[in-house]
């Protein structure tokens, strides 16, 4: 299993990129304090969540409000994955649309049972387009692929603007989906990955028929856009650029959010690049986490930073670990929490990455806070409970979806 959410760079899918534990340095833990101004350290019990029947492997991408972990197993030896849903510790296979791979890749926030992911079905795309799932699942596979909406214990294809494929994302407690699809159109700012239709980005109204409604990029030169979030105030997060290869870079030119009465996205900013600006997830006080290319990068290749967003203060980059060069910010509660992951830079081509915790302006390898036996990579997201999820390595070299649950604080 090598699915690491914590490694998914942006839009419309991102990329999958693979995992290399190796030795690596401890990091100072750091530090948060109590009312009275005294400095304690939070400590966390891990729970290892094992794979649905015959997996070989798991990772966590979304904890809600309710205990629901979802994510994906590894169903096969031979890299097909499938939507994995976790109640008391219990998995359970959410299967697919038809097709071989399904999965649950951002943060869904509704507690009414509502789960929202991608899946192939069981039809060819005659255009041969890779799509934007494709660099999440281990395997090409040429199927076509779609947004699903799984509710009692039954899984559903959500409708595109007449384009082949679709992407759902996220989820909150009004039962508003979010995601992006493909429209009828072809977009000559396409570039690589066979892409060929224009996408934009979509709510889709799961009370009302899972109507789907456009949301539209930037004004001015932008053609494509894609929805990663929403909050249960209606705020959307997301992207706004060129098609481009349909997986982040020059799509994600501009971080953008779309507020609910307002015509218009609104530019977030940058840390000054235009490439991979992501936000991931948005808590309900309008709070914006992600990752995006930091400046003199200018050619398109990844090399981001986590970010938070406010609308006081616009956008910053948050720290990283030691001389760690790159890292993400993938989740945020309402207390203002942020997790995700920091990247230290092993070898050529090759990484360790560590699950962090942003608390009052102080990160913390998650590691450090624990007796786990293994390593954890990612922390994905993070409740309001201050339960975080994420995928870990285990002793024996397993990759492992994980609950860590805090034991004081």
């Amino acid at each position: 299993m090598n699915i690491n959410q914590a490694s998914v760079a942006a839009l419309g899918g991102g990329l999958v990129l693979a995992l290399t534990v190796g030795a690596g340095g401890a990091s100072a833990p750091a530090v948060v304090r109590d009312s009275a101004g005294q400095a304690s350290q939070i400590e966390y019990e891990i729970t290892v969540l094992e794979p649905a029947d015959g997996g070989t492997g798991s990772g966590a991408s979304s904890i809600s409000d309710n205990g629901w972990v979802t994510g994906v197993t590894d169903v096969t030896s031979d890299g097909v994955v499938h939507a994995t849903l976790w109640r008391d510790g219990e998995a359970t296979d959410l299967d697919t649309l038809g097709g071989p791979n399904s999965a649950v890749l951002w943060p869904n926030k509704n507690t009414g049972g509502l789960v929202v992911g991608v899946s192939e079905i069981d039809k060819i795309d005659p255009r041969g387009e890779q799509w934007s799932c494709s660099a999440f699942f281990p395997s090409a596979t040429g199927h076509v692929c779609r947004g699903f909406v799984w509710e009692n214990d039954e899984m559903r294809a959500l409708p595109t603007f007449g384009g082949t494929h679709g992407f759902a994302a996220g989820v909150n407690d009004r039962g508003l989906v979010v995601g992006w699809a493909e429209t009828r159109q072809e977009d000559p700012s396409c570039s690589g990955r066979g892409q060929e239709l224009q996408f934009v980005a979509a709510t889709w109204d799961t009370q009302n028929g899972d109507q789907i409604r456009m949301l539209k990029p930037l004004p001015g030169k932008d053609s494509a856009s894609a929805a990663t979030a929403i909050n249960d105030a209606g705020q959307i997060v997301g992207i706004s650029g060129s098609c481009d290869q349909a997986v982040g870079r020059f799509t994600a030119r501009a971080a953008v959010l779309w507020s609910p009465g307002r015509s218009r996205a609104i530019d977030l900013g940058d840390l000054g690049a235009e490439a991979w600006n992501t936000p991931m997830a948005i808590n309900n006080h309008g709070v914006v986490v992600g990752f995006a290319n930091t400046a003199g990068v200018n050619d398109g290749a990844f090399d981001a930073l986590p970010f938070r967003w406010t609308a006081r203060s616009g956008m910053d980059d948050l720290d990283t670990l030691g001389d760690d060069p790159n890292g993400q910010a993938l989740g945020i509660n309402d207390d203002g929490v942020v997790v995700g992951f920091s990247r230290a830079v092993t070898g050529q081509r090759e990484h360790r990455d560590h699950a962090v915790v942003w608390r009052d302006g102080e990160i913390v390898d998650l590691n450090e806070l624990t007796d786990f036996d293994g390593h954890l990579a990612s922390a994905n997201d993070i409740d309001n409970a201050g339960v975080i999820t994420g995928q870990a390595v285990t002793s024996d070299g397993r990759f492992v979806a994980y609950v860590a649950t805090p034991l004081a604080g």
